[in-house]
């Protein structure tokens, strides 16, 4: 629990508890020692008020009235300053005169002794005609016990009150001492927002350990940015090159071909069939090239030559493109004509990818439905069958590159539906993988601004 706490709560909860500690200790020794003084101040003034009253020879006997009254000193006003109770007795506990309201404080006996709640002195004085007799000078306990109470009292008031100070004081430090640790935090946000390293992270004042902190981030940030820099070049570098060697590779590519037909042409029986194997598998690379060199471009950022086109005349070239292939499918055809700013070439592509994906992965008999709708200036193409649709595994990868429906014997190149994304984003599009409303099947929406 106490990891789980902030920062500034563990300083100042820290601090609030060894101050409370020290209060603790110098609250018992300050309250030992103080009950004890009031103890004994308490007793010092019971006997030396006791022994002032037995000086004074208060006790004179009036026999005229034939009873022995106390005259001289008044016990009354000479108790009244202490609350204390004054008795004057004999050694057999007859009472010869005492103050008002003194209560019976026992048996007799000389000296300081305690009995019940009152503190006694014991003073023996004489008296006529009875002799020596006991002036019992009495003060109650409670007066020094309520003494002892208020002091025990404002110590732990002021024990708590210590710590509760304590810590809002340790509170408020901490956070001004985290004032700088905060910043950072705050500057870290901003870069994490704007992705942006070269933000200047603030530094405190005092060459501390946050100041520290501050230029090893800024160090660190610094490396970062030039290896992003570093990175970014070289993969600039590495689109480029792929771009170039692709668009070199065309033109050795349609040479081959052109030979190659030539020689399927001009030979016969097995040199004939080799011509042939050679002239598809070179068809399969001037296809795989293409589609590279597709890729490259829209990586390092080349858009081809951009123009109105109509989508909906994509569909049907596209159609008509893969005719050959889809004898046993049925394709449905519901399009408006909705105009696209885009590059011919490259939109041609994303529709015959997309037809021909539905083709290569459903069986035979499978219907196919491509529509095209115009709405709030954008363009919606739709492509949905009613095949088995995109297994469950597949559907968070299917637009990577090299990613096969199939598997390696599918016979597709694992790059038709990523070449169909990166057309898109080219065009500032998307496409997605949706469900179709029966639960199969496999349904590709692909959403582009239209033209103006």
């Amino acid at each position: 629990m106490h990891r789980r706490l902030p920062i500034r709560w563990r300083l100042a909860g820290g601090s609030a508890l060894l101050t409370l500690v020290i209060l603790c200790c110098f609250a018992v020794l300050v309250g030992v020692l103080t009950t004890r003084q009031i103890q004994s101040d308490f007793n010092d003034q019971t006997r030396l008020s006791a022994d002032l009253l037995a000086k004074k020879e208060v006790v004179r006997i009036n026999l005229s009235l034939g009873t022995g009254l106390c005259e001289g000193e008044d016990l009354n006003s000479f108790t009244s300053a202490d609350n204390a109770s004054i008795r004057i007795v004999t050694l057999d506990g007859y009472t010869i005169c005492q103050s008002d309201r003194a209560p019976d404080l026992g048996v007799v006996l000389i000296g300081s002794y305690d009995q019940g709640e009152y503190r006694i002195e014991g003073r023996p004085v004489r008296v006529r005609p009875f002799g020596i007799a006991v002036v019992q000078y009495a003060r109650p306990l409670s007066d020094v016990q309520d003494s002892v109470s208020n002091v025990r009292f404002f110590l732990i008031l002021g024990v708590v009150g210590g710590a509760l100070l304590a810590l809002l004081a340790g509170l408020a430090v901490a956070r001004r001492a985290m004032s700088p640790i905060a910043a950072l935090t705050r500057a870290a946000a901003k870069i994490e927002q704007t992705r942006d390293p070269g933000v200047r992270l603030p530094r405190p004042v005092a060459n501390d350990e946050v100041s520290e902190l501050a230029s090893t981030l800024e160090g660190m940030l610094h490396a970062l940015d030039e290896a992003r820099t570093e990175s970014e070049a070289m993969l600039e570098r590495q689109r480029a090159f792929v771009a170039d060697a692709s668009h070199e590779l065309r033109t050795p590519l349609t040479a081959i071909l052109a030979n190659l037909e030539l020689l399927e042409d001009g030979l016969d029986g097995e040199l004939g069939e080799s011509a042939q194997s050679a002239l598809r598998s070179s068809l399969r690379m001037r296809s795989l090239v293409a589609d590279l060199l597709l890729l490259a471009r829209a990586d390092a950022g080349r858009p081809g030559t951009r123009k109105e086109v109509d989508i909906a005349e994509m569909l049907h070239e596209a159609a008509g493109e893969l005719a050959p292939i889809m004898a046993d499918h049925e394709l449905t055809i519901d399009a408006q004509h909705v105009l696209v700013d885009g590059a011919r070439d490259e939109l041609h592509r994303l529709t015959v990818n997309l037809i021909e994906n539905a083709v290569r992965h459903t069986p035979r008999g499978t219907q196919i439905k491509a529509t095209v709708v115009g709405r709030a200036g954008r363009c919606l193409l739709t492509i949905e069958d009613d095949g088995p649709g995109v297994p469950e595994a597949l559907r968070g990868s299917v637009f990577e590159r090299f990613v096969r429906g199939g598997g390696d014997r599918s016979g597709s190149s694992g790059l038709g539906l990523s070449i169909v994304r990166a057309v898109a984003e080219s065009h500032g599009g998307t496409v997605e993988l949706l469900t179709t409303n029966n639960g199969g099947g496999a349904r590709f929406l692909v959403d582009l601004p239209a033209a103006r």
